[in-house]
């Protein structure tokens, strides 16, 4: 407790979010509780250490151990994805994303993304975001009845716009995402096809969704999320000039020194997704979202798409509790249950209102939620969303949820 006795106010912070995340239930699709390996490397010495380059490469000397840091983490990431190249310095899912894009396009390339109400994300075309700056980006969009891409529409839209780049993967989608048939229409518009797994990586290593390394000439992903790793990012390919490009990029591009410490939490988790424990626990995310959704059909509410395939569904809240996702992202954290507010298809309110909320599995599935957990956990969501007034309806809420939290404790 070092901290505590050179910077008593920074480590009551701290303690403050520890007691958070013990006392809540984390339902934040994109957060998720590493293990104390990875939080053990995640804190090591090596955050002392320079390192600009790469392994065997490097700019500065005594790099031979962090050398072999970072070798394992590529080597591990390649053999969990089955690709023969890998970055493993991105600092984050966004630079990655950046670095795929200049690897592989020019400035001012048109490109198609999900628009970030359907699903997307901001660098995927956002105007406010360095890919909707940098590129000519065009949307595409999800089905109004099925609320899942239309992919003939999708064909349509790249015949007629002729894109240098389509980008598949989305921060807020439910369903299996068909990347061979994005493959077929890249090809048939000469396009060529990225893909941002970030969202769904976990469940790609444990071979719960397809793999877009088999279609897509470059896949970048963060390491945190349904993957269970340290924050950060990746980029795969199986191209070699394509891999010689982003490493260029990525360094001395876009980043300086890599974070080693970082990286070597990445070897860490990598190491963790290679085994049977962590197939069984992505299978039980999956498992968990299906009852999850089930449970919110049941109780009334409209589920985006009709259910899930993944770690995430979209709920509808302003058509059954008559509230905004703003508002029931509040109300929800003032019962101790966390959430985010999201955008729905087509939503009539701004994306910081938002008509929905989004809910994920992975986080207390680490924990060891089990289905009967995540249908008591829809109840509860529920009992807040339908007596938003009820004083007594908060105080039960917030009773049920200490009996799941104490009964399934993180484990640092």
């Amino acid at each position: 407790m070092e901290l505590k006795r050179t910077d008593n106010d920074l480590f009551q912070v701290i303690q403050k979010e520890v007691n958070r995340q013990e006392t809540h239930i984390e339902l934040i699709a994109s957060e998720n509780f590493v293990s104390k390996s990875v939080l053990e490397a995640d804190g090591s010495v090596l955050t002392n250490k320079y390192a600009e380059g790469y392994p065997g490469k490097r700019y500065y000397g005594g790099c031979e151990f962090v050398d072999e840091a970072e070798n394992l983490a590529i080597e591990r990431i390649k053999k969990l994805f089955d690709v023969k190249y890998a970055n493993v310095q991105a600092h984050s899912g966004s630079t990655a994303n950046m670095g795929a894009y200049r690897a592989i396009i020019e400035h001012g390339d048109k490109v198609m993304g999900m628009a970030l109400d359907q699903g997307g994300h901001l660098t995927h075309g956002h105007p406010l975001s360095f890919s909707g700056i940098d590129y000519e980006f065009y949307p595409y969009f999800v089905n109004k009845e099925t609320e899942t891409i239309d992919y003939d529409e999708l064909e349509r839209q790249a015949l007629e716009i002729k894109p240098k780049l389509i980008v598949a993967g989305a921060s807020a989608y439910p369903r299996i995402i068909d990347f061979k048939r994005f493959k077929e229409i890249c090809d048939k518009v000469g396009a060529l096809f990225m893909v941002d797994m970030a969202h769904i990586a976990g469940l790609v290593a444990a071979k719960l969704h397809p793999n877009p390394c088999e279609y897509a000439d470059i896949v970048t992903s963060t390491t945190h999320k349904t993957l269970r790793g340290p924050r950060g990012g990746i980029i795969l390919t199986n191209d070699e000039e394509i891999a010689k490009k982003v490493n260029r990029v990525i360094f001395p591009g876009i980043q300086g020194g890599p974070l080693m410490h970082i990286i070597a939490a990445k070897a860490a988790a990598f190491g963790e997704a290679l085994s049977e424990d962590f197939v069984i626990y992505q299978q039980q995310v999956v498992k968990n979202a299906k009852v999850f959704s089930d449970k919110f059909i049941e109780l009334g509410y409209h589920v985006v798409s009709g259910g899930t395939d993944n770690h995430l569904l979209l709920l509808d809240v302003l058509s059954k509790a008559k509230m905004s996702g703003k508002k029931a992202e509040r109300l929800l954290g003032l019962a101790n249950i966390t959430c985010n507010k999201n955008t729905i298809p087509y939503d009539t309110k701004k994306p910081f209102v938002t008509s929905g909320i989004r809910l994920g599995t992975p986080a207390m599935t680490t924990r060891g939620f089990k289905e009967n957990d995540f249908v008591e956990v829809a109840i509860l969501v529920d009992m807040i969303l339908s007596n938003p007034d009820s004083e007594e309806t908060f105080i039960e809420v917030k009773r049920r949820v200490k009996v799941l939290t104490d009964k399934y404790p993180l484990k640092y």
